[in-house]
């Protein structure tokens, strides 16, 4: 990345190489660092003799001459969720036996991705270099297969694991080499199903550090050169357009452009494509980033407690998601889908040449919008991406003046209102759809990937507060049902015919607590992908 303020630049520090494994042998023979067990509340059942009743734990017990039970006994381990008990006990070919708690009974991907997270956070501070996990019950639920529950461990320790230090002057390096699964199986399918978590955790990384780059390294030329790369390193299957800002004029992106004119740091349109490597293309999809990679509010400036201008890099927490996805898509490369990657990359400042409150700008689609507040600017950028994306479902064909129009799906995601994190919180994002089965393929998708969304109303009589006396709409209505009003204004640039959803993430891209990004979308991108696709 270019830095353009500050003599800042990112260190290039690569990631942890782990090396994991799903093997099946006896607990008592594995030799290394930590042997971690995952317990649900259940498995600490103990009889009238303060004796483990779990064949596994009375096991490690019983090597252990009973200190596993005396000291879960005294420290109060009932194998609660988030509850972790690590001792250094002489007896076992492992240095230290740790129980991490799973709940009243570990049945989502979720729990697992906990796990492998507390796995983590105990391997960095016993700076152990082997682990190994396994489950005191063996038996995964019904809605997870074994492959998919060592995937999710994977998933949580690798990001568990995961530090972004590249912006400090000194960072200590995991000592974590190896990680060993027992008890899950063994064979192509879990080790598949690791390797997959392994190529999406890493694309999530990705994902995270882009959010997490300031706005003086992260320009839109830096994330366009981002995106540029990820089509570099896979490009047997991707391929990059970076559309300049005369070219988007040529577009007539006049609402998006609008958007970027007060930077001095000039827009670029980003579009990846993937094609798979052989075989037809029987579905086509588009995700759509928001790509602000600083918004200052323009001359409605953000201003008092609360407007979090001081976060505002993380605004394009929707293009990281999508360009997350690509990286990782680039990789597994599924076959029978084209997948469109499209985000409209800019900044959001003030100068005497930038967008006021009162201006009138155009869509590309030539619907007219009164600028009524200049800090509902990304959805004025994702008004001409989107109407981009359902372009890219038309094609060309002999003879030349002919066209025929594929069925494209777009699912958009933006950090786009603040009243969508007032009505969900920090951790679910809010979906808007008129389509009920797009709406049913991105929650089966999300049950993959344990991330948190909930399905928002479209209600159309809400529209009235958005129409203009002098435009098609402003930009923004009242503070009432501002994420819904947001999702509307979208609707106007989707064709009809085009299934489309889009997801409000302003809650979820970051970690309140560690003030850091969450990689928020990508897994669950991924996974809608792949369930349309032929793989």
């Amino acid at each position: 990345m270019a830095h353009t303020l500050g003599l800042t630049q990112p260190a290039n520090i690569e990631l942890p190489k782990i090396s994991f494994a799903a093997k099946e042998i006896d607990v008592a023979e594995w030799k290394g660092d930590l042997l971690a067990v995952g317990v649900s509340e259940k498995d600490m059942t103990k009889d009238e003799n303060s004796k483990f009743q779990n064949p596994i734990l009375k096991k490690l017990d019983g090597l252990l001459g009973g200190l596993l039970a005396e000291a879960s006994f005294e420290e109060d381990f009932t194998g609660k969720a988030g509850q972790s008990l690590v001792h250094r006990l002489p007896g076992l070919g492992s240095k230290r036996v740790g129980l991490f708690g799973l709940g009243q009974s570990a049945s989502s991907p979720a729990a697992f991705h906990g796990l492998g997270e507390a796995v983590a956070a105990a391997a960095k501070t016993a700076q152990a270099s082997g682990v190994a996990v396994i489950l005191a019950s063996s038996e995964c639920p019904s809605a997870m297969s074994k492959g998919n529950t060592a995937a999710a461990i994977v998933s949580g320790t690798v990001l568990g694991l995961y530090e972004d230090n590249r912006y400090k002057s000194e960072s200590k390096k995991p000592q974590l080499k190896s990680l060993d699964i027992l008890g899950l199986g063994t064979g192509p399918e879990i080790e598949k199903k690791i390797k997959y978590a392994e190529v999406v955790s890493c694309a999530i990384i990705f994902g995270r550090e882009l959010v997490n780059s300031p706005a003086n390294v992260l320009t839109p030329a830096a994330l366009a050169a981002e995106a540029s790369k990820i089509a570099s390193l896979y490009s047997d299957v991707l391929s990059a357009n970076i559309l300049t800002e005369e070219q988007c004029r040529e577009l007539k992106m006049g609402s998006y452009l609008g958007v970027a004119a007060a930077s001095a740091n000039p827009p670029h349109f980003i579009h990846l494509c993937y094609k798979p490597p052989s075989g037809p293309v029987k579905t086509k999809l588009a995700l759509v980033g928001k790509g602000l990679t600083f918004d200052s509010g323009g001359y409605n400036i953000k201003t008092g407690p609360g407007c979090s201008i001081e976060t505002m890099k993380a605004d394009m927490g929707g293009s990281a998601a999508v360009f997350g996805a690509a990286k990782a898509l680039g990789q597994i490369k599924p076959s029978g889908v084209e997948v469109h990657f499209i985000v409209a990359s800019c900044e959001n400042m003030i100068s005497g040449k930038g967008m006021r409150p009162g201006d009138i700008v155009t869509a590309s689609n030539g619907k007219t919008i009164e600028v009524n507040n200049t800090d509902a600017e990304g959805r004025l950028t994702l008004a001409d991406a989107l109407v981009y994306a359902c372009n890219q479902g038309v094609e060309k064909v002999k003879p030349k003046t002919r066209h025929r129009k594929f069925v494209i799906r777009i699912v958009d995601l933006a950090t786009l209102t603040g009243a969508c994190v007032v009505a969900l919180g920090p951790s679910i994002a809010g979906i808007f759809t008129p389509n009920d089965d797009l709406a049913k393929e991105l929650f089966q998708a999300s049950e993959a990937s344990g991330e948190k969304f909930w399905r928002m109303p479209l209600e159309e009589s809400y529209w009235e507060s958005m129409k203009s006396g002098v435009a098609d709409m402003v930009n923004t209505g009242g503070r009432q049902g501002g994420a819904i009003n947001a999702a509307l204004f979208l609707k106007q640039f989707v064709d009809e015919k085009v299934k489309w959803m889009h997801i409000d993430m302003a809650g979820p891209v970051l970690n309140d607590k560690k003030h850091v990004a969450t990689g928020f979308g990508i897994s669950t991108l991924v996974e809608w992908v792949l369930k349309n696709s032929s793989s």
